[in-house]
């Protein structure tokens, strides 16, 4: 082999494995956006609610929860990808609200959100 045949197959593999490794990042990160780990409701008072970050604009609230009269306030951090969900939100600051939740572990960057649970439905309550 001369040394111009073995520069082009190593640009080849080099290209293979590129091409490889970004294959497998997607994968990676489609797998953990739409796959969840665990889902649940939490009910509450929109505290906060506002779209953050520098380079990726995300939506991410806080839901002030009041387990029992008397208590300590607890805070549930939540990001919001849904734009309906976001005008409903808005929306429903200072009111309680039933915020429903996807658990996502593992992603990878804050570009999807700060928080790993994502709010995926809310309705205020009376």
């Amino acid at each position: 082999m001369t040394g111009e045949e073995i520069r082009k197959k190593a640009v080849k593999v080099a290209l293979l494995l590129i091409v490889t490794l970004v294959v497998l990042c997607a994968g990676y990160i489609t797998i953990v956006l739409n796959w969840s780990y665990s889902k649940g409701d939490r009910v509450g008072y929109v505290q906060k609610f506002s779209e953050k970050g520098w380079f990726c604009k995300t939506w991410e609230g806080e839901l002030q929860m009041l387990p029992v009269p008397g208590a300590l306030p607890e805070k549930f951090l939540f990001s919001v990808r849904d734009k309906a969900l976001i005008k409903t939100l808005n929306s429903s600051m200072g009111k309680r609200v039933s915020l429903s939740y996807e658990q996502h572990k593992g992603i990878p960057t804050t570009c999807f959100g700060e928080s790993e649970y994502f709010a995926v439905g809310a309705r205020v309550l009376e």
